[in-house]
């Protein structure tokens, strides 16, 4: 009995062990491979499954989650012969375990490697310019090339940053050096366009003014030849009055005209530049004598036809009869 008893203890004992060693539990985010004899068989999803004891036993434990890897510093050429220090960081996703189990070897070195060397291929065919100017496009093109690259190891690349790009220190001075000109040249151009517009709109102020001024000269001659014009249709208007007057044998007329000449030629003495002493007043009897003999004049000239005037006192008013032609 014993022995017998001894005999179910270990049996239930082994029995135990065998359904401990067939029931696996899969942590969420995590695919476990399933191999028979060494051979791929299924994968056990995340939860309690059930493998064949000592013919089936767990391959590989993969991580589907999504995964970060560090991509280390490396020097790059770049097109125009430039030397820089480059790294980078990449983030990934395992979507089907066995590819990624079976399909490579070390999955996160063969990633980092691929990335590596298409970060050269990428920068190394731009210029120095462009490569610190266009980080997306680095990014865009680095996304692309890995991506397609791992697809066939069931990954999915989902992220490729690029975090420093160092050019060496003589490179950093130069480029500064380069930054410093052009933004001098910016500020010459700058001037010097504001000078340009300022001669423009000083030019265009005077242009303006001179339009103006030359408009208003116009317009005073204008006004004043008009002024003459109408001063000279009076004046003529005037005469052809007094000539008209004394054709029907006016004395008067005659008389008016001869003062009114006789009185402006005294106002232009007065007002003459080179006239310094001017005697006033004037003796008025040797006017008005000269206005009677002028009226004398033009009574003996009215009388030649024959006719007989009678004899006015000097200075009297009286009327002549024409002249005949």
């Amino acid at each position: 009995m014993i022995g017998f008893d001894v005999a179910v203890i270990v049996l239930a004992i082994l029995a135990i062990l065998v359904l401990f060693a067939g029931i696996k539990t899969v942590p969420q985010g995590y695919n476990y491979t399933v191999e028979r004899f060494g051979r791929y068989t299924r994968t056990l999803q995340p939860g309690l499954n059930v493998i064949t004891p000592f013919v089936e036993r767990i391959g590989a434990r993969m991580n589907m989650m999504e995964t970060v890897l560090d991509v280390p510093s490396q020097e790059v050429i770049t097109r125009d012969n430039a030397t820089v220090t480059a790294n980078g960081v990449g983030f990934y996703q395992v979507l089907n375990a066995p590819q990624a189990a079976y399909e490579v070897n070390n999955l996160e070195n063969a990633i980092i490697n691929l990335t590596m060397t298409n970060i050269r291929s990428v920068m190394g065919s731009m210029d120095l310019d462009e490569l610190l100017s266009n980080r997306d496009e680095i990014n865009e093109r680095l996304l692309r090339v890995v991506d397609a690259a791992a697809s066939p190891w069931g990954v999915k690349i989902t992220r490729i940053e690029i975090k420093d790009i160092d050019p060496p220190r003589d490179l950093i001075d130069s480029m500064a050096r380069q930054m410093k000109a052009e933004r001098e040249k910016r500020a010459t151009v700058l001037e010097a366009q504001g000078e340009r517009e300022s001669k423009i709109l000083r030019a265009e102020g005077e242009k303006q003014s001179r339009i103006l001024e030359a408009e208003g000269r116009r317009e005073a001659a204008f006004r004043d030849a008009e002024a003459r014009e109408r001063e000279a249709e009076a004046e003529a208007k005037a005469t052809a009055l007094v000539s008209a007057a004394i054709g029907q044998g006016d004395v008067q007329a005659i008389n008016y005209f001869v003062a009114q000449k006789y009185i402006e030629a005294l106002a232009q003495f007065a007002h003459s530049p080179n006239q310094k002493t001017f005697l006033m007043p004037v003796e008025a009897s040797a006017a008005i004598g000269a206005l009677g003999g002028v009226a004398e004049i033009a009574r003996e000239v009215f009388s030649r036809d024959g006719r007989d005037a009678p004899a006015r006192p000097h200075g009297a008013p009286g009327r002549v009869p024409p002249v005949p032609p």
